[in-house]
């Protein structure tokens, strides 16, 4: 647990392991635990990897963020970091919704530095309205179970989960809210004005092994933007998962961590 002063924000961060460096980078509104829950699991019978969870500004515990007014400044205070703590090094990156667009950023600004990268339900179209999405759809309920929340911890999950069981929710809950509970909502609702980056993405070939993981029942940002992304990843996997909403990495654990396994395979390859 540190802090990595960046030009405009001071950054917390985790590091753990040695080895490669891999950058995680989550969502927008929750922090690094939503990254750290799905993917420290994965590490526990892997080793050679240094894992890096990030909090970007205005979530987590980051701080002293006040001059960042828009996604440009928030790209440019992710390579700040980098720069810091990566100084010249080469790396992986994973990125999850908001974390996706900006690791699609990332790649177009340090393409040679990265050694593989992977998606978790990633923005592709950053204005809402222009997304082609699902309807949402709870698939699956244990009523036992959801009878024991609140009602407004029920009308959260409901609209973010489409499994709703115990399971769902213990880790959506210590994953997830923990992190929004947090979060500096006037100042996210400034980012949300200025949500496009002004960089064109998905412009240049990624040909390290890539990844793709896609809910099938995703609301937020659908599945079918990323599949008109391919010819730019030509070593990427696109998986679309059954029974799974934004949240996959939740929802569909044991594929997600067997692609995300099957990835680092393929990226190993190439160290």
């Amino acid at each position: 647990m540190a802090y990595c002063k960046a030009r405009q924000a001071e950054i917390y961060y985790e590091e753990i392991g040695d080895g490669t460096p891999i950058l995680f980078i989550h969502g927008f509104t929750p922090d690094h635990r939503l990254m750290s829950g799905c993917m420290e699991p994965i590490f526990t019978s892997r080793d050679g990897w240094k894992r890096i969870y990030v909090d970007l500004p205005g979530m987590g515990l980051t701080r002293n963020y006040k001059e960042i007014s828009n996604t440009d400044d928030m790209l440019e205070t992710l390579i700040d970091f980098i720069e810091v703590v990566l100084p010249n090094q080469e790396y992986i990156v994973v990125g999850e919704s908001y974390g996706g667009y900006l690791a699609s950023g990332l790649i177009e600004k340090q393409k040679d530095r990265i050694l593989g990268a992977a998606f978790i339900c990633p923005v592709i179209i950053p204005r809402q309205g222009n997304r082609d999405v699902e309807k949402h759809t709870i698939l699956r309920r244990d009523e036992a179970f959801i009878k024991k929340l609140s009602k407004e911890e029920l009308m959260d999950f409901s609209s973010n989960q489409v499994i709703l069981d115990e399971y769902n929710w213990l880790r959506y809950n210590n994953e997830i809210l923990a992190g929004c509970k947090i979060a500096d909502e006037q100042f996210l609702e400034k980012i949300k004005n200025n949500y496009e980056l002004t960089i064109k993405i998905h412009q240049t070939i990624f040909s390290r092994p890539s990844l793709f993981l896609l809910g099938r029942h995703d609301s937020s940002v659908g599945y079918r933007d990323a599949l008109n992304i391919m010819e730019y990843y030509p070593r990427g996997t696109f998986s679309i998962l059954d029974n799974a909403g934004h949240n996959l990495q939740i929802e569909q654990s044991t594929l997600f961590n067997s692609l995300i396994n099957e990835w680092l395979d393929r990226t190993e390859e190439l160290l």
